[in-house]
């Protein structure tokens, strides 16, 4: 590994180098990698409870122990340091800091996030705070959870207790992390906590997460210096048609509406799209849901625009006389949920395209990356873009030697990486790449089979061993571009 700390060097000057200033990344989540679950007033967040229902993970595992990140925070920090890391984005586990969801925060929760932070700057990395990465108090979810009104503005109050713990140190804030998977995953197919499958809790889940990121940009903009950063990050869907047909188009409008639009409507355009509307009226009323004032406080300003990329999506329609399938949504990469997470796209069917996929299953398309970062650019011009997720799970073993091969990875990332330039280079302000994750983590229901850490974590001792991954990935950020990508 190397050693020294570059962060946001100067960029190398051939073809394949990116901006000078490129914030280059990694990232966790609190449930995913600090343990500690009942340590220092923490109480159960909705995944605690989910993962902890018999049938929910795989294996059982849950994020009790995790990766004990609360307790070995330094040890990870010196691992960041060796990477050359610009910034870590982790987020803030919302029970562990107002444990009921009301209140007053619990100091010793917010000290640990101070400590991490304070432990980050001595090493020159850029903390980027997540205030939501989906692990919401459980006392919350009892009276109702995101389809409840209330729980946006529970979200605005926790938002100024962090921004006062942490504003004067912290520059870049993500209101939300993918909320598409909170309301759909969790609300609408189930396969996510809370575990709930009611499509109309899932839309009014959706609202309530926009309205509480707009209250949270508006609390954020009071708390904090002039020069911070507010964005939120969008797990947005590059959906394909599979065929030309006008069906499969239509079918591609559509999971684009529930998909993206959903998020990107209100809160960069002012509102929800009529077509969206049109499609999941006989769901949700609309009217009474939206209340006045709400499409402006949802679109509030914000400084960046976080993008999650895995892979891409492709759709077609039902066949002519076939019956809707509830569940029609299986390979969509999303689990096998009660039903489709897309509320009122039963008769939608998803393909698995062709080609090499990682662990998840997930087809590889660098392309989409591209396609994805250059439609907002066209669609949002002036507004910055980061790539704030992105990569892949592999299954890596260490050899007798305890080394940690993983090519199908280095390969991975470098066609993605590559995907960004290429975005920049078409005209894209997209400003950092945030690579997920640091290490080897509790992947949600998936349990700890899946990896897509930076560094191999041997679950059972908690060592770190690094990925050859992990020394190419601080290579590029030390020369600041990809040295062995053609063209």
């Amino acid at each position: 590994m190397t050693s020294a700390h570059t962060g946001s060097a100067p960029a190398d000057s051939s073809a394949t180098a990116f901006p000078s200033g490129f914030l280059w990344g990694a990232a966790t989540a609190a449930y995913q990698v600090e343990g500690a679950v009942d340590v220092d007033g923490r109480t159960p967040s909705i995944w605690d409870t989910f993962s902890r229902t018999p049938g929910r993970t795989a294996g059982g595992d849950t994020g009790d122990r995790a990766t004990e990140h609360y307790l070995r925070y330094r040890q990870d920090v010196r691992l960041m340091s060796e990477l050359g890391l610009g910034a870590y984005r982790f987020s803030v586990s919302w029970s562990r800091v107002q444990p009921t969801g009301r209140g007053p925060a619990v100091e010793r929760g917010l000290d640990f996030y101070r400590r991490l932070v304070d432990e980050l700057l001595e090493h020159g990395i850029e903390p980027a705070v997540t205030l939501y990465h989906w692990d919401l108090p459980q006392e919350l979810e009892d009276v109702g959870g995101w389809p409840v009104r209330d729980t946006a503005r529970r979200f605005a109050d926790y938002t100024a207790l962090v921004a006062q713990a942490l504003g004067d140190r912290v520059r870049i804030w993500t209101t939300l992390n993918e909320p598409w998977c909170s309301a759909f995953l969790g609300y609408g197919s189930g396969v996510h906590a809370p575990g709930r499958a009611d499509w109309t809790a899932a839309l009014r889940a959706a609202h309530h997460l926009n309205l509480g990121h707009g209250l949270a940009v508006e609390t954020l903009r009071a708390a904090l210096p002039r020069d911070a950063r507010i964005a939120v990050s969008l797990n947005l869907h590059e959906v394909r048609p599979l065929t030309g047909s006008a069906a499969d188009r239509e079918a591609v409008r559509r999971i684009d509406a529930v998909g993206n639009r959903v998020f990107t409507g209100p809160m960069l355009d002012g509102g929800y799209p009529d077509d969206l509307l049109a499609d999941t009226d006989h769901l949700v009323d609309w009217a009474a849901l939206v209340q006045d004032g709400d499409p402006a406080a949802i679109a509030r300003p914000i400084d960046l625009l976080g993008v999650n990329y895995y892979t891409p999506t492709v759709v077609s329609a039902l066949p002519e006389g076939a019956a809707p399938d509830p569940v029609a949504a299986r390979d969509a990469g999303h689990g096998d949920g009660a039903q489709s997470p897309f509320p009122g796209c039963a008769d939608v069917l998803f393909h698995r395209a062709p080609g090499p996929r990682t662990a998840m299953d997930w087809p590889i398309d660098p392309t989409g990356l591209t396609d994805l970062l250059l439609r907002l650019h066209r669609e949002h011009p002036g507004l910055p873009l980061m790539v704030t997720e992105n990569g892949a799970a592999f299954d890596d073993l260490p050899t007798p030697q305890g080394a940690v091969h993983d090519p199908q990875r280095i390969d991975y990332l470098r066609g993605h990486l590559g995907a960004v330039r290429r975005a920049i280079a078409a005209g894209a302000d997209v400003r950092g790449y945030f690579l997920w994750s640091l290490m080897d983590n509790f992947e949600w229901s998936y349990g700890y089979g899946k990896r897509f850490g930076l560094y191999y974590v041997d679950y059972d001792t908690q060592a770190r061993i690094a990925k050859d991954s992990a020394r190419w990935y601080a290579e590029v950020i030390r020369r600041g571009a990809l040295p062995d990508l053609d063209g």
